[in-house]
């Protein structure tokens, strides 16, 4: 299986034949007719694709992205993606925004890449666009790669990382959109997602830990990023707050056992040592188990 370093924006022009107008970004439209081939393409750039069809299926390990005609897919620094040919489709096409991470050194938007959850390595839900949400996509491309066009002066830089930063909020607010339109879908997921916790608490908390968002993230086939803000979209809480509701909830009634001790309500709970439990406990009411016990 071929393999594709991607380090820097020249290797990735010379790759797919674009012309290199800046060392640090590039934005390119893709529509050659060939055939795509299995490989293993690892990123050290920021990569953002519009997939104008279903040229090709990408996955970060187990898990397939959600795939689909003009839809966006975002990769970032680190990450290592494997791609296999969509036998219905004899051509890809594509048009990309890539930028190097030190084009970002000492500047706002590097400081704040963190916000953009949609670049985590374990994303597995693909961003579908509306036509309008498409027009502006490409309308932001259009104004960096314009300005790339221009000479490079001391504006240059500034102009370009405004339009990224433009763009990436773009892609936030059109994930909110997508979180809102899918809303029977996040429904059932809220509602699995419950089911699996009630099911953890009771069974196998006292084994295998304290539940954590990713473990059920992973059950619902949702990275962690994407999983908890579908949870927060649907519910108005975060994940790990719900999965909190659920663990008082069964331990007040597992307090109201008095044959069982504090120690053994915190084994069973999944903490690792009572005082985790109990710091826990009064940091949701207020009171020690003992001091709940007693009142």
């Amino acid at each position: 299986m071929k393999e594709y370093f991607f380090n820097t924006i020249q290797e990735f022009n010379d790759t797919y034949g674009f012309e290199t107008l800046h060392p640090l970004v590039s934005v390119g439209r893709f529509d050659k007719p060939i055939k795509v081939e299995e490989c293993m393409v690892h990123y050290g750039l920021y990569a953002l694709f519009l997939k104008e069809n279903k040229g090709c299926k990408i996955s970060y390990g187990r898990t397939p992205y959600d795939f689909d005609e003009m839809t966006v897919t975002s990769f970032a620094p680190g990450q290592s993606i494997h791609v296999e040919p969509n036998p219905d489709v004899e051509a890809p096409k594509w048009t990309a925004l890539v930028f190097h991470p030190d084009f970002l050194a000492r500047t706002q938007l590097g400081r704040q890449m963190s916000r953009y959850e949609f670049f985590n390595y374990t994303s597995s839900e693909a961003l579908h666009l509306s036509a309008g949400e498409v027009e502006i996509f490409h309308g932001v491309l259009n104004m960096i790669k314009q300005e790339m066009q221009h000479a490079i002066d001391k504006h240059t830089r500034e102009l370009i990382i405004s339009n990224i930063e433009l763009l990436l909020n773009y892609c936030l607010r059109f994930y909110d959109r997508q979180f809102i339109t899918r809303e029977e879908i996040n429904h059932t997921v809220v509602k699995k997602f419950e089911t699996l916790l009630n099911d953890y608490i009771a069974n196998k908390a006292e084994l295998e830990g304290f539940p954590t968002v990713a473990y059920f993230a992973d059950k619902c086939c949702y990275s962690v990023g994407y999983f908890g803000e579908l949870i927060k979209t649907e519910v108005g809480r975060t994940a790990q707050d719900f999965i909190a509701d659920h663990i008082m909830k069964a331990a007040k009634e597992l307090l109201s056992d008095e044959t069982l001790n504090v120690t053994q309500v915190s084994m069973r709970l999944g903490f690792e040592y009572p005082q985790h439990f109990i710091r826990f406990f009064k940091r949701h009411t207020g009171k020690t188990p003992t001091e709940y016990r007693a009142a």
